[in-house]
C-alpha cells in the first residue's frame, strides 16, 4: 500500500538529541484534533509522534527526541529539507482537551509537551463560549531541553488569566543549568502543591500527564487516590 506522504520543510535543532521538525502534507489535507498523534515512517518503519501544531496551521510540527539506537529517529536526523516521510492518513488519541471542564493542569517531561501546545495554541485561536484556565507543569533534566518555554512564557504574560507556565528541572547542580532562577525538582513532585496553591476543585479540573512512564506513575498515584480527574499519555523510546 502505498501511504500519503509529508514533506519536510523545517527543522530546528534544540539540543544534540532534540528537535522541533515542520512537515507539509503532499496529497490530502491532514486533519486532526489537538493533542492527537500522527504516524509517520521511513523506509517502511513507522512511529508514532503526538502534534504540537493546531489544526488551523496546515503544518505538522513534532518536537522528536533522538534514540541512536532506534530504528526510525536517526533517520530523520539524517533527512535534509524537501525530504519525504510517509504519513498515515488518520490521526489518532484520546489525549484531548477535556472541554467540559474549566481549569487543565498539564504536566510533561520534555517532549511530552507537544499535545499541550497544540491544544492551547488551538484554544487561543478560536472564540471560546466556555473559559478556560491552563496550568503547564514541565519538567526536564536541564534548562535547554525545556522547548516550547518561550512561547508559553509569552503566552503566560499575554494572557494572564488563560495561561500558567511552570518549568522545573531536576539537575540544578548541573553547569548545564547554570544560571537557572526557576523551579527545581522532578515536575510530578511539584504537582500537588500547583493544586493547592491555585484553589482548584475537583468538580472543574482535569489533570494530564504526558511523557515519561516513571514521571506518569507519581502523578497518578497521587492525583487518582485523592479523586482528581486523570487522563495519560505515556511516551515510549523506540
Amino acid at each position: 500500500m502505498n501511504l500519503p506522504t509529508a514533506q519536510l520543510i523545517s527543522r530546528k535543532k534544540i539540543t544534540e538529541d532534540l528537535m522541533v521538525i515542520t512537515l507539509r502534507c503532499e496529497q490530502n489535507q491532514f486533519t486532526f484534533k489537538p493533542g492527537q498523534y500522527c504516524t509517520l515512517g521511513i523506509d517502511g518503519i513507522e512511529r508514532a509522534y503526538s502534534i504540537a501544531s493546531a489544526p488551523f496551521e496546515q503544518t505538522i510540527e513534532i518536537f522528536i527526541e533522538l534514540v541512536p539506537d532506534g530504528e526510525l529517529t536517526p533517520k530523520i536526523w539524517k533527512l535534509n529539507l524537501g525530504d519525504k516521510v510517509s504519513l498515515r492518513p488518520r490521526a489518532k488519541g484520546i489525549f484531548i482537551l477535556k472541554n467540559e471542564y474549566t481549569h487543565h493542569v498539564m504536566v510533561a517531561t520534555v517532549t511530552g509537551v507537544s499535545p499541550y501546545i497544540s491544544m492551547i495554541r488551538d484554544y487561543l485561536n478560536q472564540p471560546s463560549s466556555s473559559e478556560k484556565v491552563f496550568y503547564v507543569l514541565l519538567g526536564a533534566s536541564y534548562q535547554d531541553e525545556l522547548c516550547y518555554d518561550q512561547e508559553l512564557f509569552h503566552l503566560s504574560r499575554n494572557f494572564p488569566n488563560t495561561v500558567n507556565f511552570i518549568p522545573t528541572i531536576s539537575r540544578p547542580d548541573d553547569s548545564r543549568n547554570d544560571g537557572w532562577l526557576g523551579n527545581v525538582g522532578r515536575v510530578n513532585s511539584i504537582v500537588k502543591d500547583q493544586l493547592n496553591i491555585n484553589k482548584l476543585s475537583k468538580q472543574s479540573t482535569y489533570v494530564y500527564a504526558c511523557g515519561h512512564p516513571g514521571m506518569i506513575e507519581y502523578v497518578r498515584e497521587d492525583v487518582v487516590s485523592e479523586g482528581w480527574n486523570f487522563i495519560e499519555e505515556r511516551f515510549w523510546k523506540e
